[in-house]
């Protein structure tokens, strides 16, 4: 796995990420996509805070089930908050080390979590195995360097994501999925972008919570000083009307 490390602070800002209209909109496109049937058995691969299992409980109803498993115990003490149904379980595992037996789920999904796996061969074989078959896998992560960021100083801009950088084990992943997802044995079956587009500056926006996942990172990382980081920070949100974010997503979906 990369840098990153999902403690209890981190978890808490995810959290609140994963609040904000841009995401909410994400996971609306993701169950859409999904076509998720009354009965059907679901796994979600690093569940995090535990909104979209939540919500694709809601798709298969109480006759069907939604498993998710995460390897930070600060997420899932976050996802146990959650008002889920009595069909949501969560518990802990890895995405190269599923803890189920072969062909458990008719779907199995990883949203923005592959991007941090280092053995992607190993984790792909995982999501195949237990699926059933002619079940589907649902994967969306980040390419990073489609990221657009409106700023007052370039260079620093690009340090500061250079050093984020690191906490990915890809920030490239979607551009080798579908290469990755045919090795494994599955056939893609569709691809498309998630964009998430702030033209304006909100504080309840997915690019503002980022700024602060961003700064508390870069930490002591990357060459990029403290000073720089916070000058970083109070650049973008002092931009008003010029302030403009972009970042592409990938949604990929393979049957087995």
């Amino acid at each position: 796995m990369a840098a990153m490390r999902f403690d209890a602070a981190t978890s808490r800002r995810v959290e609140a990420t994963y609040t904000t209209p841009d995401v909410v909109e994400q996971r609306r496109i993701i169950v859409g996509a999904l076509s998720l049937q009354p009965g059907e058995r679901v796994l979600d691969i690093g569940s995090g805070p535990g909104f979209l299992a939540c919500e694709m409980a809601s798709a298969v109803g109480p006759s069907g089930s939604v498993t998710g498993i995460d390897p930070s115990q600060d997420m899932l003490s976050l996802a146990a908050g959650r008002d889920a149904p009595a069909h949501v379980t969560f518990g802990p595992g890895d995405a190269t080390d599923l803890p189920f037996a072969d062909g458990t789920f008719d779907v199995v999904t990883s949203t923005q979590v592959y991007e941090y796996v280092a053995d992607m061969p190993r984790a792909l074989s995982e999501a195949r195995r237990v699926l059933c078959r002619g079940g589907r896998l649902l994967v969306l992560d980040t390419d990073w360097d489609s990221i657009v960021w409106a700023c007052s100083d370039a260079d620093r801009m690009r340090r500061v994501l250079s050093a984020w950088d690191e906490h990915l084990a890809d920030p490239y992943l979607p551009r080798r999925l579908a290469g990755l997802m045919a090795d494994s044995g599955l056939e893609v079956t569709g691809c498309r972008v998630v964009p998430l587009l702030n033209a304006s500056y909100s504080e309840n926006s997915y690019s503002a919570a980022l700024i602060g996942t961003i700064a508390a990172f870069l930490t002591g990382r990357g060459g990029v000083t403290p000073d720089e980081v916070t000058a970083w920070a109070d650049d973008l949100t002092s931009l008003g009307r010029d302030y403009f974010f972009s970042l592409n997503r990938y949604l990929f979906i393979a049957s087995k």
